[in-house]
């Protein structure tokens, strides 16, 4: 199985989605998200996002997944240093 560097952003109703290599994570976010938009800025586990949402025009956003993989028990070190680059994709 080839692996790639890069993980995929993207949201549903209430819920955002953060895959890489098989693994995905799914956590809540703003029920006023609309769609992020762009991802600005990695920063091992931290995201600097464009994203609108439904009520206002596109806007800068943060996510941390640091805490979000230490309350799965995941070795969040492991996981985010293999992740050169994010992308939004929506299918």
């Amino acid at each position: 199985m080839q692996t790639s560097s890069t993980a995929f952003l993207s949201s549903k109703n209430e819920y955002s989605t953060f895959s890489f290599n098989g693994t995905t994570l799914t956590f809540l976010t703003s029920k006023n998200l609309d769609r992020y938009t762009k991802v600005k800025k990695w920063d091992k586990g931290y995201l600097v996002v464009m994203a609108k949402n439904k009520s206002k025009a596109e806007h800068e956003d943060y996510i941390d997944l640091q805490p979000i993989l230490e309350n799965l028990y995941m070795d969040a070190e492991s996981f985010l240093s293999k992740i050169q680059n994010v992308e939004v994709r929506y299918e």
